[in-house]
C-alpha cells in the first residue's frame, strides 16, 4: 500500500484533545468528527487539508486517553495517514484497529516540513520526500497489519473473515 500527499507538520506530544478535543466525544458519525480533527492543535485544519495529505509529527502523537475517536477523525476527514517520530501506545494499536495507516521514523518526522510532498510505503518503509529529494527508511509495517488497513480496521477484516468461513 502507498501513500502520497502533503504534508502538515506538527510537533510533540500532541495529544487526543488536540487530534479531536474531547467536547465532540458525544458524536457518533464518523463525519461529524472529521469536521473537527486536529481542531484543538489548528482549528482551521480541515478547511486547508485535501484527500490524501498526510500528518507528520514528532514523539508521542497520540498521547492523552485512549479513546478510537482520534484516528476515527483523522481517517474520515481524509488524511491518508501519520508519520511520526513515535505514536503513543494504545493510539498506536487504536490506528490499526480503525484502519489509519501510520509509521513511527523519527529522520522522516524531522526532515520533512510543512507542504512537502511525501510518498510512503507501508510495504517496504519506505519515505520519500519529494520536494528535498530525501529518502528515509522505516520499519515496514507488518503483513497483517497491512491486512488489516486493507479491510478497513478490525471489524471489517473480522467481518470479511467470518464470510470467508461460511
Amino acid at each position: 500500500m502507498k501513500l502520497r500527499g502533503r504534508a502538515w507538520k506538527f510537533g510533540d506530544d500532541i495529544d487526543t484533545d488536540a487530534i479531536l478535543p474531547a467536547k465532540y466525544l458525544n458524536l457518533a458519525d464518523p463525519g461529524e468528527l472529521a469536521r473537527h480533527c486536529m481542531e484543538g492543535a489548528d482549528p482551521e485544519f480541515v478547511a486547508k487539508i485535501q484527500p490524501g495529505d498526510l500528518i507528520v509529527a514528532g514523539d508521542n502523537f497520540g498521547c492523552g486517553s485512549s479513546r478510537e475517536h482520534a484516528p476515527i477523525a483523522i481517517k474520515h476527514a481524509g488524511l491518508a495517514g501519520v508519520i511520526a517520530a513515535s505514536f503513543a501506545r494504545i493510539f498506536y494499536r487504536n490506528a490499526f484497529n480503525m484502519g489509519l495507516p501510520i509509521v513511527e521514523c523519527p529522520e522522516a518526522a524531522e526532515g520533512i516540513g510543512q507542504g512537502d510532498e511525501v510518498e510512503l510505503d507501508l510495504e517496504t518503509g519506505l519515505i520519500i520526500n519529494h520536494s528535498k529529494g530525501a529518502t528515509y527508511r522505516a520499519r515496514p509495517t507488518p503483513e497483517f497489519m497491512q491486512r488489516l488497513l486493507q479491510a478497513g480496521g478490525l471489524i471489517p477484516y473480522l467481518q470479511q473473515k467470518m464470510r470467508e468461513e461460511n
